[in-house]
C-alpha cells in the first residue's frame, strides 16, 4: 500500500475548506490543507469585504468543531429580519403597507433551543478564527502553494502544486471556488451565466443602536439589504447593475455617501463609511458533478450563487458537514474514502440541496430584481399572504437557520 501525506488533501485553505479540515481532524482523519495564499494574507482588511449570514445551524457546526469560541465575540446575532418591497427606503421599519415581511427569532424558539434567525460575522473575521483554531488543532497547512494538477490511480491521488512538489491521499477536496484548477483537471464542467449586476458592499457605522435587526429592500434595481454586525456596525450589500456598481466604487467618499442615504433613509441616525467599498459581479455557477475519480468538490467550486438570500457560504458549509460525515463513516468500516461508492454517497445527499437551492435563488433574483408592476404587485402580495400565516413564516425561518431537512450530524451539533 502507498504511504499517503494525509488521509485527505484539501486545496483551498478559505471558510469552506478549513471548516471540512476542522471537521475531519475532529473524527481523527488527517487532513492536509494547500492555498496560493497564506493564512496572513486572507487576513488583511482588503483581502474580503464582505460579511456572512451563518445559519444557526452552521454556527452549531463550528462549536461542534471547536471554533465557536473564537468566533464568539464577532458574532452578531440577528434577532429580526424585516423585509420590504418598494422604492422606499426604511419602509420596513415603518410597515407603511400590507406588502411586507416580518421574521422574528421568538416565533422560532421552541426548536431552535434559543438560536437566533442567524449570525452575522465579517469574512475576514472568520477566516481568522477558523485558521487560529486550525493552528491549535495541528492541522498542516502548504501555503503559498496552490494546487497545480491531479492525476489519479487506484491506490490514491496525487497533487502537483505550484511550487513543484506533489502530493499523495486517498481522497482529494477541492475548496478552490468558482475557477478551481483541480474541478477543471478533473473534466468537470459548468453551467451558469451572469446577473448584470454586482454587490456593492462596505462595513457602515450606525449613530442609533441597531438592536440585532436585518432589513432588506427590494428595489427596482436589486435587493438593499443592511444587516447588524457588533459594535453597532452594519454589513452594507447593495445590488445594482454591473455600470452603476462600477460607477459606485470609483465614487468619492461624498458622493457615495449621498446616494447612499437616498436609499438608506435615515431612520437608523446618520451613517458613515468604516472602511473600504468593495465590488463583487454576481453571477450563478453550478457544476456539474459533484464528484470525480477520487475528488470531491465543496463550496463555491461546487455551487456560486447570487448573494439575495444570504446562504451561499451556509451551502458550503453543509458541504462540509456531509462530505465529512460520509468519510469519518467510511473510514470506521475500514473502506476506501476515495472510492466511487463512497464519494457517490455524498453526492446524493448535496446534489439536490444544491441544485434546488441554487435555482431558487435564480427565481427570486428574476422575481426581485423587477420593476413590473404585475410581479411587483405579485411579489408583493406572496409576501403579505406569508406575513399573515403563522406555520409558513416559522417554515422560512426555520429553513433559513439550516433546521429543515436531512442535516448532518454537525450541523445539529452532534460529533461525528
Amino acid at each position: 500500500m502507498r504511504d499517503h501525506d494525509a488521509d485527505v488533501i484539501i486545496a483551498g485553505a478559505g471558510m469552506a475548506g478549513t471548516t471540512l479540515a476542522l471537521a475531519l481532524a475532529s473524527a481523527g482523519i488527517r487532513p492536509l490543507l494547500v492555498d496560493p495564499q497564506p493564512f496572513d494574507a486572507q487576513l488583511a482588511p482588503t483581502f474580503d469585504g464582505r460579511s456572512s449570514a451563518i445559519a444557526y445551524s452552521s454556527f452549531r457546526q463550528w462549536r461542534a468543531v471547536g471554533a465557536g469560541e473564537a468566533l464568539a465575540p464577532h458574532a452578531q446575532r440577528i434577532e429580526q429580519i424585516l423585509v420590504t418591497d418598494g422604492k422606499t427606503p426604511g419602509a420596513a421599519a415603518r410597515a407603511p403597507s400590507p406588502f411586507f415581511l416580518r421574521f422574528d427569532s421568538s416565533e422560532i424558539a421552541d426548536r431552535s433551543e434559543g438560536e437566533p434567525l442567524g449570525y452575522l460575522i465579517e469574512n475576514r473575521q472568520i477566516r481568522a478564527a477558523l485558521a487560529q483554531t486550525a493552528i491549535e488543532k495541528g492541522v498542516e497547512v502548504r501555503a503559498p502553494a496552490g494546487a497545480a494538477g491531479l492525476a489519479v490511480d487506484a491506490a490514491g491521488a496525487t497533487v502537483t502544486l505550484t511550487d513543484g512538489s506533489a502530493l499523495s491521499a486517498p481522497l482529494v477536496v477541492s475548496a478552490e471556488g468558482r475557477n478551481g484548477v483541480l474541478r477543471k483537471a478533473a473534466g468537470i464542467g459548468d453551467i451558469g451565466w451572469g446577473y448584470g449586476q454586482s454587490g456593492v458592499v462596505a462595513t457602515l457605522k450606525m449613530e442609533h443602536p441597531h438592536q440585532g435587526v436585518a432589513h432588506e429592500y427590494f428595489l427596482p434595481s436589486g435587493p438593499f439589504a443592511i444587516l447588524p454586525l457588533t459594535d453597532n456596525r452594519a454589513s452594507l450589500v447593495w445590488t445594482e447593475s454591473t455600470e452603476r456598481g462600477e460607477a459606485l466604487r470609483r465614487a468619492s467618499p461624498e458622493a457615495f455617501h449621498a446616494h447612499l442615504m437616498r436609499r438608506f433613509g435615515e431612520f437608523l441616525g446618520a451613517v458613515e463609511l468604516a472602511g473600504p467599498v468593495f465590488v463583487y459581479p454576481l453571477s450563478l455557477s453550478l457544476a456539474e458533478r459533484l464528484v470525480a475519480p477520487r475528488l470531491a468538490l465543496i463550496g463555491d467550486a461546487a455551487h456560486g450563487v447570487h448573494p439575495i438570500a444570504g446562504q451561499g457560504l451556509n451551502l458550503g458549509l453543509k458541504d462540509a458537514a456531509a462530505l465529512a460525515e460520509v468519510v469519518a463513516e467510511a473510514m470506521r468500516n475500514g473502506e476506501d474514502i476515495g472510492a466511487e461508492a463512497t464519494l457517490e454517497r455524498y453526492a446524493r445527499w448535496r446534489r439536490f440541496d444544491n441544485v434546488t437551492n441554487a435555482l431558487a435563488f435564480d427565481g427570486f433574483v428574476r422575481l426581485f430584481s423587477n420593476d413590473n408592476p404585475l410581479l411587483r404587485l405579485a411579489r408583493g402580495v406572496g409576501m403579505a399572504a406569508v406575513n399573515r400565516i403563522a406555520p409558513a413564516r416559522r417554515f422560512f425561518m426555520h429553513e433559513a437557520g439550516g433546521g429543515v431537512g436531512d442535516l448532518p450530524k454537525l450541523l445539529r451539533g452532534v460529533a461525528i
